[in-house]
């Protein structure tokens, strides 16, 4: 496995349409595919993480999912799989099946039951990367998660992972600056390119400002076109423009991460139907539907922003 730094930039994390009867609108997420893979600045599109509602998607739906995305964006810009499985054996069978559709690489979540010990257990993370970098010959992508969670990994775990060959990058969804920076370091000590990828999307540009290779979003399904210009315009030192550009993301990011979090990726998806870009807001159980005062709420950042 190459040793290169093979993710930067803006990478969206797609939404996934659903009909009324809560399939698969494959229309429309062809559509919304073709949006990010043709938006400039974006380098990947992540499928299958958590603006997919992957913990909802059985393992054909999963399967589908990338087989469209695969043959939608062929030749414009790579995928990469969620691996969302709370098992090594699980995570390893569904990474077979996004290495044999054709994926450029893995965004591997934390089993949920590291949150019962990942932090004082190292060895436990450092095992399941491991097992998945033996058994599944793709760059892999690990997903830090807030500390506060129990499932996000230190920065002394994540310094050792970054040992695994095949490990070419982090999502930092930390939502600490100060963890976040730490994490930073230990990437940049690590004596290899590991790829910084921020989710920090509530405070994208310090993010950026501190040296992130780019970012992995879901709000970039709505909004990649600016987060690809927010991080040209940090990597160009153009720091007045990378201001004006996240006075226009800050609309959207008071609107979508909002109390209750949970809610943040119906948010995305009332914003894509509002402006045309799929069809409807559908979304599965136990996710529930906006109210309409919350859609004009929606309305009124989108116009904010200068999107709508």
């Amino acid at each position: 496995m190459t040793s290169e730094l093979r993710f930067s930039g803006c990478i969206p994390a797609n939404l996934l349409p659903f009909r009324a009867d809560l399939e698969i609108d494959e229309p429309a997420y062809r559509k919304h595919l073709r949006w990010l893979a043709d938006t400039r600045g974006v380098t990947a599109i992540v499928a299958n993480g958590h603006a997919a509602e992957v913990s909802s998607l059985s393992r054909d739906e999963r399967k589908r999912a990338l087989a469209l995305a695969l043959d939608e964006v062929a030749g414009k810009v790579p995928i990469v799989a969620g691996v969302y499985a709370d098992g090594t054996q699980e995570a390893i069978e569904l990474a077979r099946d996004a290495r044999a559709a054709g994926v450029a690489g893995l965004l591997v979540f934390p089993p949920t039951i590291f949150m019962w010990g990942a932090q004082v257990k190292p060895d436990m993370v450092l095992r399941h990367f491991a097992a998945l970098a033996d058994r599944v010959d793709l760059p892999l992508i690990v997903f830090e998660y807030p500390p506060a969670s129990g499932i996000g990994y230190s920065p002394e775990t994540l310094g050792a992972l970054c040992k695994i060959p095949s490990v070419v990058g982090v999502k930092d969804w930390s939502n600490d600056i100060v963890a976040y920076e730490r994490n930073l370091r230990a990437l940049r000590a690590a004596g290899r390119p590991v790829a910084m990828l921020s989710s920090f999307t509530m405070s994208l540009m310090a993010t950026f400002l501190l040296g992130a290779d780019g970012c992995i979003s879901g709000m970039g399904s709505v909004a990649a076109d600016l987060q690809a210009e927010l991080f040209a315009a940090v990597q160009a030192g153009d720091l007045a423009s990378a201001r004006r550009v996240n006075d226009r993301l800050a609309p959207l990011v008071g609107v979508f991460y909002a109390p209750p979090f949970v809610d943040m990726h119906n948010r995305m998806k009332e914003a894509l139907a509002i402006l045309g870009r799929i069809p409807a807001a559908y979304v599965r159980p136990p996710l529930t539907p906006l109210p309409d005062e919350e859609r004009h709420r929606i309305r009124l950042a989108l116009r904010e922003a200068r999107l709508l």
